[in-house]
């Protein structure tokens, strides 16, 4: 296949290729906006930053190996060949969407306002039984990370599952121009970036927008137990999944094993296919089925996606789960809204012993923040948690809603480290423990403390 080169990178983007008649031709492979990423062959991206400018580091990357630089200004005394242009953000996608176009294999998009990780790692993981995958690592999701993935893609992939978040209207079709995505999944519409979207028709509108970068015969799979998309025309071929019994992949018999396992059946017309995945959490029977339907599309036999579905495993900070001799820790720190905060409290409530939980703020909820987060203490109660702890200014309407569902044992820190030293007194021996909030909240920060990492914390 045809390589990216200087030259090329400037062709596409219109730039002015500055260096060496010897160096214009050299091999890019992947790009990255770190120079502590470099490997031989990168292009490295120059980004302004709020603290720091990539152009500072220019010459960093060249001694590591870096083939060419995009830069918004001249380097000076550059040790290799770069490519100059208005704005390095906007080439980026350009060189993205014209390295996207160079593939001809299935690429799998995949967005939702909760389980886009979890997704994309379900597909990513019952694709390989058959291909060699590329997908999106860490939050690599938005406009600057779906390029970078994008030109991370080699000729021995055969096919691509790409994360997409968005947070404005506008965002999924920045996107979607560069993916090009042949199926597309939606999790879910829920209460997300409210400040922005409004109102869950106004999430539905940004999630959709993607399929106006599709071709005809694009597939969408969407969760049709979710009210908005169980009733939309993507304006091609659909295929719904869920938990539903009118749903094209379902899952059924759901039975789970403490916090070691999952396990169900997805069902398809007259077809059943038994799944087992080694993971904690009740959103895992509802999105596998797309998993399913994705493989089903691609050509998989039912034992290639059986066999893909053992090699799943969680992300950091999702559902993560951590077990010692004195409890049993569940890491969801990673980001926070409403629909994602009651499937976490769900997955709790089924796990035996003493379920505590402990939520922060979900940030960005707009003129509903108020009355969701009462509404995540009410169901906290009603999930029959036995003790809530809160943290964080809108958190304390968790508090008050736990307590008007009946909840009594309760109790709220506005100061982080009144929070962190009174662990010891709040969490006990056998305790199953979620941890959840916003990312903004910084949540990780306590999952040491919680562990036994500060002074006078000894669980009893």
């Amino acid at each position: 296949m045809e390589h990216l080169t200087p030259l090329k990178i400037a062709g596409v983007t219109g730039g002015k290729y500055i260096g060496t008649d010897e160096s214009k031709n050299a091999v890019i492979r992947g790009a990255v906006r770190d120079n502590r990423d470099v490997t031989p062959g990168s292009l490295f991206i120059c980004i302004r930053g709020a603290r720091v400018d990539g152009h500072s580091f220019a010459n960093n990357a060249y001694d590591s190996g870096a083939s060419c630089c995009l830069a918004e200004q001249h380097i000076p005394d550059a040790k290799g060949p770069y490519v100059l242009v208005d704005s390095t953000l906007a080439a980026l996608k350009q060189i993205a969407a014209y390295y996207r176009s160079l593939f001809d294999i299935p690429v799998i998009g995949i967005t939702g306002s909760v389980g886009k990780t979890t997704a994309k790692e379900l597909v990513a993981a019952v694709l390989s039984a058959k291909y060699d995958v590329l997908k999106t690592q860490m939050n690599l999701n938005n406009e600057i990370g779906v390029p970078l993935t994008l030109l991370a893609l080699e000729e021995k992939h055969g096919a691509a599952v790409i994360e997409m978040g968005i947070r404005d209207f506008g965002d999924l079709s920045i996107l979607a121009e560069m993916v090009r995505p042949d199926i597309f999944i939606i999790t879910k519409i829920g209460y997300s970036h409210l400040l922005e979207l409004v109102d869950l028709n106004g999430v539905l509108r940004a999630k959709t927008e993607a399929f106006a970068y599709m071709k005809p015969d694009g597939i969408a799979i969407l969760n049709g137990d979710d009210d908005l998309l169980k009733d939309y025309d993507p304006g091609m071929r659909k295929i719904t999944f869920g938990q539903n019994e009118y749903n094209d992949f379902r899952s059924s018999d759901v039975r789970t094993e403490g916090t070691e396992s999952v396990k169900f059946d997805i069902m398809t017309g007259n077809s059943k296919l038994p799944v087992s995945l080694a993971a904690y959490g009740s959103h895992l029977p509802v999105l596998a089925p797309a998993a399913a339907a994705a493989g089903k599309l691609l050509g998989l036999s039912d034992e290639e996606i059986s066999r893909g579905f053992t090699s799943f495993s969680t992300v950091d900070g999702r559902a993560n789960v951590i077990r010692t001799d004195k409890l049993t820790l569940i890491d969801d720190c990673y980001n926070a809204n409403p629909n994602s905060v009651k499937e976490a409290l769900i997955s709790l409530s089924a796990l035996p012993g003493r379920r505590v939980a402990i939520l922060g703020d979900m940030i960005n909820l707009g003129e509903f923040s108020e009355q969701l987060h009462r509404e995540i203490g009410m169901f906290a109660a009603q999930c029959g948690i036995d003790s809530l702890v809160c943290h964080g200014e809108k958190a304390l309407y968790i508090h008050e809603g736990y307590k008007e569902a009946g909840g009594t044992s309760v109790r709220y820190y506005p100061n982080r480290q009144e929070l962190m030293t009174d662990f010891a007194g709040l969490i006990k021996k056998g305790d199953a423990v979620l941890v959840k909030a916003s990312r903004g909240m910084h949540f990780e920060e306590l999952l040491p403390v919680i562990l036994g990492g500060s002074p006078g914390h000894n669980l009893n």
